[in-house]
């Protein structure tokens, strides 16, 4: 039973809280959660049992209570009843009487509104017709804007702008028309920028279309320097040290004053681009400009620079234009770098530059191949030259383009050597390899001037008609050599900074052309059997070699200062002087395969019953032979190549007559034979001693002992050694008994014939 007395103690409980609460809001706030605990305790119908005794109690109690204080509550209300009356009459007087007031109050405020409009409207008038006036000083401005506009007053338009946003803008702030104006001022600035713009890509445009032409000016301007640098180094030779661009060249000229921006033939007004500056400067918008600007100078560059050129125009129109073109655009952009230096870098300009002058070469080295002919190709480096010492002048960096020299300096020298080697080959074929004729004396001297040579006679003592000992091939490959000389050298004037490489690369050229165009053709006509041709090719090789030698100091007097001092040692002289000798054994060949074909003819009749009266008629040939051939084909050569050929003749004939004997075929010698082959080995003797020269006998020595020895009554002395280093001292040790034997044979043979017919 606790628990059910503790659920019924609960439930009164939850009851007492629910109608405790004064207000509504909190009345619900108990009731509802009582009912929620209830319902979840099942104890729901406990809970509507305890309201309903609660709301009988207090039913029962509300009865008690009227039916305890009923008269006073009936006299109170009679007399609320009065109460009530007397407020109902009082309201009406009230109302009466606010009635009366409000009346009276509605004219005065009346009254007073018709003065206050009148004020207001006088005010509003007033403040109307200021306000009209500030705003037709706006528009007067916005309308003067305009107008500068129109008038091409850029930043005067831009200074009423300005004037008209922070000044008379503000004043009239309250209208419409403040913010309408002030909405297009953004807009009034993009036009005047716009405006600038349009005039700076007009003067852009000139520009670009007056660059060649600037370029073309500045390029004649730098040609007259180059005159009057001559011209003082013609009247002092010490300026010769100095180039063009060089501080004492400038110094030198610097009383030639000439503006190639303002000149008669070209004027160049910046005026455009320093309003553009300004004007986006005060707009706040350099950055932009500068980029705008940056942009714009990249695409006339670009449209400089053709998609390609020809070198090969008569006029060379093509290459002056671009580099023309090219060199007046860096002037324009080194002079705006100069006024504007917060506009254009030195970085961004030397960008540009680096890039102009690579798409320069690269279309240059494209167009090279078309160009073969030096002559060209020197006027090419002439316009390239005057280009560079023209952007030399403006401080420009031309280490590129002087490599790019290097570039046309080797396909000149390779231009230059093709030309020449085709010179000398045709001189060396077409020459008719006999000594030069001269049949007057400026003949002689035109030859002489040309030809490195020197006569052994006097000018004076000559006397024409007259033969040089060189053919015409020398004089003619002189000539050659000076031009080829020159014309390397050419490539040297006005600007070429590396004459080092012009030295080197002549001396290889030249040592290149003289070996194998002029030595290495006269060594493959050795092979010709026709004498005199060969006496010639030697006699020619002689002269190259001294050409050579004088051409070694020439070259080294021509060289540059930075190659001075050192020696130059061409190839050709050596090969010269070497196959000289080779020419030398070509004439020895010759001459001994003739001596050979003359000895072969010889007819002795080695076992002669008779003694022969005369010489034999292949030993008359030889002699005959070896005087002509010295009298005439060999005239021309020094005396010592002339005795050195004698001697190897004479030598040669004297080793083959004495094969005759030798031969196998020979098996007998008589007497008879011995006295004919003596009596043409003092035949031979004779003509050697008609020579004056004693050194040539000794060549016939072996000869001579030889037949002494097989004419001696005592051949035995030949077997001692004593007598024979005396008598036969020149007698091969083989061939004296070989010939002894034969020689013995006969006279056995001879003795027993005549013993037998004795007996």
């Amino acid at each position: 039973m606790p628990s059910i007395l503790d659920a019924q103690r609960e439930v009164e409980y939850a009851v007492q809280q629910i109608v405790l609460p004064s207000s509504d809001h909190e009345y619900f706030d108990q009731l509802i959660p009582a009912i929620k605990v209830a319902s979840q305790g099942g104890q729901g119908y406990q809970l509507l049992q305890s309201l309903s005794q609660y709301y009988m109690d207090k039913e029962t109690e509300i009865e008690r209570m009227c039916n305890t204080n009923h008269q006073n509550f009936v006299t109170s209300v009679n007399q609320l009843l009065r109460a009530r009356e007397g407020t109902v009459n009082l309201t009406s007087e009230i109302l009466s009487l606010n009635r009366s007031i409000q009346s009276s109050t509605e004219k005065l405020a009346e009254q007073k509104k018709s003065l206050v409009e009148s004020r207001g409207v006088r005010q509003n008038t007033d403040e109307a017709s200021q306000a009209l006036r500030d705003c037709l000083e706006v528009l007067r401005l916005a309308n003067q804007v305009h107008d500068l506009l129109g008038k091409k007053s850029h930043y005067a338009a831009l200074r009423a702008l300005d004037e008209l946003q922070n000044v008379h803008l503000k004043e009239i702030t309250q209208y419409k028309i403040a913010e309408m104006i002030q909405k297009s001022v953004p807009a009034t600035k993009k036009l005047i920028a716009e405006a600038v713009m349009a005039d700076l890509n007009t003067w852009l445009f000139r520009i670009r279309e007056t660059s060649q032409f600037l370029g073309e000016v500045a390029f004649y301007h730098t040609e007259q320097r180059r005159t009057r640098q001559k011209d003082r180094a013609d009247n002092f030779a010490y300026l010769n040290n100095f180039k063009l661009n060089s501080a004492i060249e400038l110094v030198s000229d610097e009383n030639e004053e000439f503006d190639i921006l303002d000149n008669e033939n070209v004027q160049v007004d910046f005026t455009p681009l320093f309003e553009c500056i300004h004007i986006h400067e005060a707009l706040g918008q350099t950055d932009k400009f500068r980029a705008d600007y940056a942009t714009t100078r990249k695409q006339q560059k670009d449209l400089l620079i053709p998609s390609s050129i020809t070198l090969i125009d008569s006029e060379g129109s093509s290459l002056s234009e671009l580099l023309e073109g090219i060199a007046g655009f860096a002037i324009i952009e080194k002079a705006t770098m100069k006024k504007a230096p917060k506009l254009r870098s030195a970085t961004e300009v030397d960008e540009l530059w680096e890039s102009m002058c690579q798409s320069a070469i690269s279309l240059i080295s494209k167009a090279l191949h078309e160009v073969d002919n030096a002559e060209l190709l020197l006027k090419i480096k002439g316009v390239v030259a005057i280009f560079i010492q023209t952007t030399d002048s403006w401080n420009y960096p031309i280490t590129a383009l002087d490599s790019f020299l290097l570039t046309l300096f080797e396909k000149y020298a390779e231009l230059l050597k093709r030309r020449f080697s085709d010179d000398f080959q045709e001189i060396v074929s077409t020459d008719d390899y006999m000594p030069m004729p001269i049949n007057k004396l400026d003949e002689y001297d035109k030859v002489v001037n040309v030809s490195w040579y020197t006569s052994e006679k006097s000018r004076e003592e000559l006397r024409f008609p007259c033969v040089l000992p060189f053919s015409q091939m020398y004089p003619l490959c002189c000539i050659d050599i000076r031009n080829f000389l020159n014309q390397f050298y050419f490539f040297a004037d006005d600007h070429f900074q590396h004459p080092r490489v012009i030295d080197d690369t002549l001396k290889n050229s030249l040592d290149e052309l003289l070996s194998a165009k002029v030595c290495r053709s006269l060594v493959e006509r050795l092979s010709s059997q026709y004498l005199g041709q060969i006496v010639q090719i030697l006699i020619n090789l002689e002269h190259f070699e001294f050409a050579c030698q004088e051409l070694e100091q020439l070259l080294v007097d021509a060289r540059s200062a930075s190659s001075a001092g050192d020696n130059v040692t061409l190839n050709a002289t050596e090969e010269f002087r070497s196959n000289k000798k080779t020419a030398e054994k070509r004439i020895f060949e010759l001459v001994n395969s003739k001596i050979d074909d003359l000895v072969e003819t010889a007819e002795y009749d080695w076992i002669s019953p008779t003694l022969v009266t005369e010489p034999s008629n292949y030993m008359q040939t030889l002699t005959t032979y070896l005087s002509n051939i010295m009298n005439s084909v060999l005239l021309g050569l020094p005396t010592e190549i002339k005795e050195l050929i004698y001697f190897d003749a004479l030598s040669h004939a004297a080793t083959m007559i004495l094969s005759l004997p030798l031969s196998p075929e020979v098996k007998r010698i008589n007497p008879n034979g011995v006295a004919a082959l003596a009596k043409d080995v003092r035949y031979l003797t004779e003509f050697v001693d008609t020579l004056g020269n004693p050194i040539l006998r000794k060549n016939l020595d072996e000869l001579q002992e030889t037949i002494a020895l097989m004419q001696a009554e005592n051949s035995d002395e030949f077997y001692d050694i004593a007598t024979r280093n005396k008598k036969y001292g020149r007698v091969d040790a083989m061939n004296g008994p070989l010939l002894l034997e034969k020689y013995t044979i006969f006279c056995f043979n001879n003795s027993w014939t005549e013993f037998v017919r004795t007996n």
